[in-house]
């Protein structure tokens, strides 16, 4: 009987690294991985195309992205507000179905 509570202390323990080390991975991606993928992109236009346009146009593209990656729960929240509003019965303008 308690080799099997030390397992199920094992296994909880086991999960609750595997949480951090998720909550770790995902603080990496978002603030070192991908605002360097941000700056790379920015310098590659820039070396490539030598001209302000698009390189100021690549600096806000990159920080669309970015900001897209910080507020994935916003982003996902009103993903959902809008699925639900669509499956209550209200068809967007110009579907081709009658209400």
């Amino acid at each position: 009987m308690e080799k099997t509570t030390m397992n199920q202390l094992a296994v909880i323990g086991n999960i609750e690294t595997a949480r951090m080390l998720s909550a770790d991975l995902q603080n990496l991606f978002l603030y070192g991985v991908i605002p360097l993928m941000c700056l790379i992109f920015v310098v590659v236009v820039g070396f490539k195309t030598r001209a302000a346009g698009p390189t100021i146009l690549s600096v806000i593209l990159a920080a669309m992205v970015w900001w897209g990656a910080a507020n994935m729960d916003l982003l996902s929240d009103k993903t959902g507000e809008d699925v639900t509003q669509y499956d209550n019965g209200v068809k967007p303008a110009g579907t081709g179905q009658a209400p």
